[in-house]
């Protein structure tokens, strides 16, 4: 799987889910939503973040307490949100992408494109956040040939794929931009754990103990209140029960052909190998257990 990296699936599509806050019965909450619902001593909030469906699931023994600690969670996962979303038309990323550069970028922005640089070199390049062009090709083929189409023509992806490339990225603290025009980014192979790990950063600077924490990529941080593991569910079909996986302190990322597809048969998914424009066979799926969401 080492070949493949993720663009964007949408939230329709994200099959991740965790078992605490799944159990819980509750209904989706908007992004944002102050609302919260107990189980037993968890609190537990669910909505959408980053285009993803998002949970995060904490227990603390003040209830009142709880609430305001979930809604500065939510808060600085918006926050985050207006600098790395592909989805908002406001983001730093959707400027970033629209104009080819970005003066005084945020901190976290530069911290972000810091750990795609490190997973690029540690993958010889394979992991490219500079493939949204590969996306942008086949969803214009697919719009317009419907999905039924075979895979967008070698002149097409050759297109692309010229405007692939992470060493056509320069970034620094003073700014971000690209060396060719008409290139773009998506983070969502990694800002979903980015934020992920934001987020558990401030739960356990406020003496949080134990949460499930889910902003697109999951991280659980000590075990459930119980005193088990957390248990993670990752579905795989609607026809086979989930694997589980048992965490504390660790998380939890998939990355699945089979999150978003443009044809019928799956064929022509959100997985591209940035060297060739080519998509993951659609049964490739790869769980990872790791120290930090990133």
């Amino acid at each position: 799987m080492a070949r493949i990296r993720t663009s964007h699936p949408p939230p329709s599509r994200r099959r991740f889910l965790s078992i605490a806050a799944a159990a819980a019965g509750l209904p989706l909450l908007p992004f944002g939503s102050a609302d919260a619902a107990t189980d037993g001593a968890l609190v537990t909030w669910r909505g959408v973040a980053l285009g993803a469906v998002a949970s995060l699931t904490i227990h603390y023994p003040d209830r009142a307490t709880a609430e305001r600690l979930v809604r500065a969670a939510v808060a600085e996962t918006a926050r985050l949100e207006a600098i790395f979303s592909l989805y908002r038309p406001d983001s730093v990323l959707s400027e970033l992408n629209r104009t080819g550069v970005v003066i005084a970028p945020p901190t976290e922005l530069v911290d972000l494109l810091a750990a795609c640089d490190a997973m690029v070199q540690a993958t010889g390049g394979v992991f490219d956040p500079t493939v949204q062009p590969l996306w942008a090709c086949h969803a214009t083929h697919f719009s317009a040939r419907g999905r039924d189409a075979g895979p967008p023509p070698a002149a097409a992806l050759r297109d692309a794929l010229a405007r692939v490339g992470w060493d056509k990225v320069r970034f620094g603290r003073d700014r971000v931009a690209f060396a060719t025009r008409g290139m773009a980014l998506t983070l969502n192979g990694i800002a979903q754990g980015f934020v992920t790990d934001r987020v558990v950063a401030r739960l356990r600077d406020a003496g949080l103990a134990h949460a499930l924490v889910d902003m697109g990529e999951i991280y659980a941080l000590g075990d459930h209140p119980a005193g088990r593991p957390w248990q993670v569910a990752l579905e795989r079909s609607a026809a086979r029960a989930p694997d589980v996986v048992p965490v504390a302190d660790r998380a939890v990322a998939t990355s699945a052909a089979a999150g978003f597809a443009f044809d019928a048969g799956g064929r022509c998914n959100h997985l591209f190998d940035p060297r060739t424009g080519r998509c993951a066979a659609p049964a490739r799926r790869i769980t990872v257990v790791a120290a930090t969401a990133t």
